[in-house]
């Protein structure tokens, strides 16, 4: 199987990583015949194909991730890729022919089995089942080496896409916080400059495991900044929801925080403080992991767990587009949009909104052209 055959195999079209029967299937097939501009439901697996085609000369990459088993309690993000590229859709209707001026491709959906998260997980005769299921049509011999939980597919699918073009930008729609683990995974193999990550949130992430879970939303940051040997490269802004302070997490692991206290009292020199310590640590880009919850719960409240006392909307595009003028993105995520969990009347249509708004400045911010 080469690099597309396997790409096809292991992704679903834009919008489909949802499994599906009878409820919810017309909107998520109207959906795609939107998004590719096609008759029917034959056109649109065409047009998918097409799409991954066109990675090798691609500046930039969309892929949904929509698994919300890596989350805590409360659940949705795993609407979260369906229900933004529907709102981009709204905010501007010729949104597949923008993306495609700008030399992005949308690449499609991670199939989620939502009771699985990591192929670590499981057992050999669960992954034996759950690749029966996935792959039936694929040769004893190859189904055997497939990944079949969603972080581990989407690991698989960055590494062949980073294969073919390694300075494509990816651009990830999660998904709870954990589908970032697999891009940040990724990318340490690809990249060759000395990158670092921007992580809006309002909680650190930095657990080693959670109740014995190495991979979940709790973790991702830990094992990411570990990538990195805890060198300051890890950035983390708009924190207050933390069982221990600042000093704690900079003095044990390295990393860098900005909580939101300090950004919204003195917003101009937080940015400033901001691009200073990329600068100090010589990154030559950055990767934006946007959990909307790093944005107060007013603008953002349907997550699974909005904040209070939260980034302002405004600064942070304003952190965005400088980090995209003076140091570089790479790419970058929108992580824990969950339109069912809204707290207050139309709260998810403000959401998705926001969460839309904010993936259009990361593509602008990363590939220099507006989107």
């Amino acid at each position: 199987m080469n690099w597309l055959d396997e790409l096809a195999t292991l992704l679903r079209p834009a919008g489909g990583g949802i499994h599906t029967v009878s409820t919810g299937k017309a909107a998520q097939e109207r959906l795609q015949l939107a998004l590719y501009r096609a008759r029917d439901v034959a056109h649109v697996r065409a047009q998918f194909r097409e799409n991954l085609a066109r990675i090798p000369e691609a500046r930039g990459v969309v892929l949904g991730v929509p698994s919300d088993v890596g989350a805590g309690f409360v659940r949705g993000a795993n609407f979260g890729p369906q229900v933004i590229r529907a709102t981009l859709l709204e905010q501007a209707p010729d949104w597949p022919a923008r993306t495609a001026a700008a030399g992005v491709v949308d690449i499609g959906d991670v199939f989620v089995v939502p009771q699985l998260l990591h192929d670590d997980m499981l057992s050999d005769a669960q992954k034996a089942a759950t690749r029966t299921a996935l792959y039936p049509d694929v040769e004893p011999a190859e189904r055997d080496r497939l990944p079949v939980s969603p972080l581990s597919i989407a690991e698989r699918v960055l590494d062949l896409v980073l294969a073919q073009n390694p300075r494509v930008a990816p651009f990830v729609i999660g998904g709870d916080h954990s589908t970032a683990w697999p891009v940040a995974a990724a990318l340490a193999r690809a990249r060759t400059d000395r990158w670092a990550i921007l992580q809006p949130d309002a909680h650190t992430d930095l657990l080693e495991t959670r109740l014995g879970v190495k991979y979940c939303f709790a973790t991702w940051s830990y094992h990411a900044n570990e990538l990195f040997g805890r060198d300051g490269r890890m950035v983390q802004v708009g924190t207050r929801a933390s069982g221990r302070d600042r000093a704690h997490w900079e003095s044990t692991l390295g990393v860098r925080q900005f909580w939101a206290a300090e950004c919204r009292a003195q917003p101009a020199r937080a940015l400033d403080a901001i691009i200073d310590h990329f600068r100090s640590v010589k990154a030559e880009s950055v990767y934006l992991s946007n959990d909307i919850d790093g944005t107060d719960e007013e603008h953002a409240d349907a997550t699974g767990t909005p904040e209070p006392w939260g980034l302002d909307p405004e600064w942070l595009v304003k952190l965005i587009r400088r980090v995209g003028d003076e140091i570089g993105m790479l790419g970058g995520d929108i992580m824990e949009v969950a339109p069912p969990l809204r707290q207050i009347p139309r709260g998810a249509n403000r959401t998705t909104n926001l969460a839309a708004r904010y993936l259009r400045e990361t593509m602008n911010a990363t590939l220099g052209v507006a989107v």
